[in-house]
């Protein structure tokens, strides 16, 4: 099926899990952080406390990757819309009218009722003169100020503050709804231009054994309208101080800057230490000064770690639960994921210190993040290889467990990086995401007509809801680019490991039938697997819950076998840039992109046998064998063994050996999907050669996506202006362009010869040419200056086209993307049915090979 959300659904199922987590005492404080309720950037001028409030009823599956959203639509599309109490916006299928509607906030200046959800917020502001202020919101998932896209703040952490210079006159400010049914809006005026908030901080325990500069991380707020260049904050800890040169900062823009910590000496105090933060301007003025107090540690107790990421330079953070065993060498290394909500310091801290091993928590990028897929995953494996070099465990004593969302990412991981651990053990578990979006669906069918009546829902929106959805050609291709996320598609990759699977009895939240689905899955083909359910468990029943002895005694006898005695071998994979190997096989390019791909390969007396499915080029490396055999058989065809590493191309029909893959094609490290853009230490770069308005929604449009990467992924991304870029500067990174032809002075540097041009008026798509300002589009195509980084690109004809393409759900979990995304203005209202063409570039990155449908 497609993958989908649904609104009503999602809902049911937070308010299902919410009360859950109240009842059982889960490890994670509510959703993992206090709401951040005081200001301390400056004075709160203004509470939003009347609104107009429109509900729009979500009765069908919606497209995740476009949503359709005819509410933002018409504001982007229309500048002076503004709502007046009683319009009537639109009807629903049900005949009812959708009435904007005031509201008033309680007594805590929130926006706070059960109708609010699947709701829109309108609020408005009238100013005397421009000023520039911070715009604080919590509870939305999106916020259109004056026209413009910002992110929202959809898990009421109270994090996110937008700088922006208010109107003369009346300035509109609409919110979509997030996650809860409430809102609360303020504006602050700043105390100082540029200055600190501590609001999502970043920092590492201090640890007494390592003399090494430590990392943490702080948010710098400019409030001007111009770049913050050569700023530097000054860390001074224990006496010692500690200089780190800023990154420019764009205007009017809050980037989260990683930040330097000295160390301490061996014989420091343990316990609660002040960090002073001074913000200093490159004329030596301080700016701003922040006391954070910092935990120094022993390494041998529980306690975070930082690193800075490959993927966009963010400072990044894990939790250990550190082996019991001062003195332990060559020893295990357990992985373990959290579920939605939970802290990765939390869930270190659930687990016991083992005298055999080390724990280490990832973070998924945030407590929610990204179900460990996407950006999640890329986050387990940096951690997981910042921690092998640090604690050098045994290479084939690693494991993987997790607990909820975080047994999702144990199915998840275990089937996408199968050679990788020893065994797995997924807890309170789900293996897709899908299935676990059903459940809710099954639970309204067979709710009660008093129970479905709570929810509002009727027996005609009951049938609506289990309509199927109808895909267009297009819209199965679009849905083909999440096939990396089909667990069950992988699944005989769990042949690898030993699994135990662990389930409350009586889970409300992860209902225990899919553990038991799985269990039988599984006892359809493997032969190494406990299943056990805890017997009255709910979803969370105490630290057991994960840190369960039977785990670790079956991880105890596991280990990855090393690639000589390994004789039988089968990997699936949805894409070689996902996942490409296992032991000494590499899958390097597909026959069709994005579909499952599969290697059987055997050790037989006198010959290897390899059967392969949809691969077109494949790698065996037999280097570590200590007797190779002389004869391959791949699909029937007999290859002579000549040399212990192997390079196999499939040309019409006939396996032939051939050399090392160009690297200038499709393969493990630049696959395409364009979501495969946003790594790689990616770079922002915008158009400012188009007129003001185009210049003005392009770095709006760069920004709304730093904001975006920030908030759901604790990220920090570099924006740079088109006119300032060059390909020296920033060698072998990833590049996102926003803007076309005719306005991103940058374009034609890794552009010029793209088989798909944009510039104001006219797509080029391989010589077909489409005319009009409603066209938008998303695409990735390799960096022509480079072997491994990728160009993606957000681009447009004209206006219709810049506002069709405001959103960017490429950046959100569980969405789908190829690598090419054609569109018009009509895709805000009819979502993605209205896409006109989607598809994959062939494995030389052409689109004569590539696999393409139009609508």
């Amino acid at each position: 099926m497609f993958r989908k959300t649904l609104g009503l659904i999602v809902l049911f199922f937070v308010s299902i899990q919410v009360q859950a987590q109240q009842r059982t005492g889960n490890i994670v404080e509510y959703f993992g952080k206090e709401k951040v309720e005081t200001i301390e950037e400056g004075k709160l001028i203004h509470v939003f406390k009347e609104a107009l409030t429109l509900k729009v009823p979500t009765y069908k599956f919606n497209s995740s990757s476009f949503p359709e959203d005819p509410v933002f639509s018409r504001f982007l599309m229309s500048e002076n819309y503004i709502p007046k109490k009683d319009d009537v916006f639109d009807v629903d299928f049900l005949g009812e009218p959708m009435v904007w509607k005031t509201m008033a906030v309680d007594t805590t200046n929130t926006f706070n009722d059960r109708e609010l959800r699947s709701s829109y917020v309108c609020l408005t502001y009238k100013s005397n003169t421009e000023k520039i202020v911070l715009f604080e919101a919590s509870g939305h998932s999106l916020v259109l100020i004056n026209g413009m896209p910002h992110e929202g703040d959809h898990y009421d952490f109270g994090y996110n503050l937008i700088p922006l210079k208010l109107k003369k006159g009346l300035n509109v400010f609409v919110l979509k709804v997030g996650r809860f049914p409430r809102i609360r809006a303020r504006l602050i005026q700043p105390k100082s231009e540029i200055q600190f908030t501590t609001r999502d901080l970043t920092m590492p325990d201090i640890l007494v054994e390592e003399s090494i500069d430590f990392k943490g991380a702080i948010r710098v707020i400019n409030g001007t309208e111009e770049w913050l260049e050569k700023y530097t904050i000054e860390a001074t800890f224990n006496g010692k101080v500690v200089k780190t040169e800023l990154p420019n900062i764009p205007p009017m823009s809050v980037r989260k800057i990683p930040v330097s910590i000295p160390h301490v000496s061996e014989d420091a105090a343990l316990g609660s230490h002040d960090l002073s933060l001074n913000l200093m301007s490159k004329n030596k003025v301080s700016n701003d000064i922040k006391t954070i107090p910092l935990e120094v540690k022993s390494k041998h107790t529980h306690h975070k770690r930082t690193f800075i990421s490959g993927i966009d330079g963010s400072l990044q953070y894990y939790s250990v639960a550190p082996s019991s065993n001062d003195t332990l060498t060559n020893g295990a290394l357990f992985l373990s994921v959290h579920g939605a909500s939970v802290e990765a310091v939390n869930q270190a801290n659930a687990y016991k210190q083992k005298d055999w091993g080390n724990l280490i928590a990832p973070t998924n990028r945030r407590p929610f993040g990204y179900a460990w897929e996407d950006l999640g995953r890329l986050d387990a494996l940096e951690v997981l290889a910042d921690a092998k070099n640090i604690y050098n465990p045994n290479p084939q004593k690693i494991y993987l467990t997790g607990h909820s969302m975080g047994g999702h990412g144990s199915w998840y991981l275990g089937a996408t990086y199968p050679d990788k651990f020893a065994a797995i053990a997924p807890c309170a578990g789900y293996p897709d995401l899908l299935i676990y979006r059903d459940v809710f669906l099954n639970r309204l069918l067979n709710m009660s007509e008093d129970e479905l009546q709570a929810f509002g829902v009727n027996p005609k929106v009951l049938s609506r809801l289990q309509e199927a959805p109808q895909l267009n050609p297009v819209e199965t291709l679009i849905e083909r680019a999440g096939t990396p996320s089909r667990t069950l598609q992988l699944i005989r990759n769990y042949l690898h490991h030993g699994v135990y699977i662990l389930h409350g009895e009586k889970d409300n939240v992860v209902p225990t039938y899919i553990a038991r689905d799985m269990r039988q899955r599984l006892g359809e083909f493997h032969n190494d697997f406990t299943y056990y359910e805890y017997p009255e468990g709910t979803h969370w029943y105490g630290n057991h819950s994960v840190d369960w002895p039977p785990i670790f005694n079956l991880f105890k006898e596991r280990t990855i076998p090393v690639n000589q005695d390994v004789n039988k071998l089968e990997f699936y994979t949805g894409s070689p840039g996902v996942s490409s190997k296992s032991h000494f096989i590499t899958i390097h390019q597909q026959e069709v992109p994005f579909k499952v791909s599969s290697f059987n390969f055997s050790k037989e007396e006198d010959e290897y046998l390899l059967k392969t499915d949809n691969v077109t080029f494949i790698e065996i490396d037999l280097s570590e064998f200590d007797e190779v055999k002389d004869k391959l058989l791949v699909d029937g065809f007999s290859i002579p063994v000549s040399d212990k590493k192997l390079f196999l191309k499939k040309e019409n029909g006939t396996w032939k050996t051939t050399g090392k893959p160009s690297l200038k094609e499709k393969g493990p490290h630049r696959n395409g999907g364009f979501k495969d853009a946003f790594r790689n230490n990616v770079v922002f770069v915008y158009a400012t050669k188009g007129s003001q308005e185009e210049n003005i929604w392009y770095y709006n449009r760069a920004r709304f996506d730093a904001e975006t990467i920030w908030y759901r992924a604790n990220g920090s991304v570099e924006l740079v202006k088109d006119v300032d870029f060059s390909k020296s500067k920033y060698a072998n990174r990833n590049v996102v362009l926003y803007g076309n032809k005719s306005n991103n002075a940058a374009w034609n540097q890794l552009l010029k010869e793209s088989s798909i041009q944009v510039e104001n008026n006219e797509v080029n798509f391989n010589g077909k040419q489409l005319k009009g300002d409603q066209w938008g589009m998303y695409y990735i195509v390799p960096r022509p200056d480079s072997d491994t980084a990728s160009v993606g690109v957000v681009t447009a004809t004209g206006e219709k086209g810049m506002k069709a393409a405001y959103m960017n759900h490429y950046l959100v979990n569980g969405t789908t993307f190829p690598d090419v995304l054609l569109f018009d203005d009509e895709v805000l209202i009819n979502g993605t049915s209205a896409v006109k063409c989607a598809g994959f570039f062939g494995n030389d990155w052409s689109v004569e090979q590539g696999d393409f449908e139009w609508k």
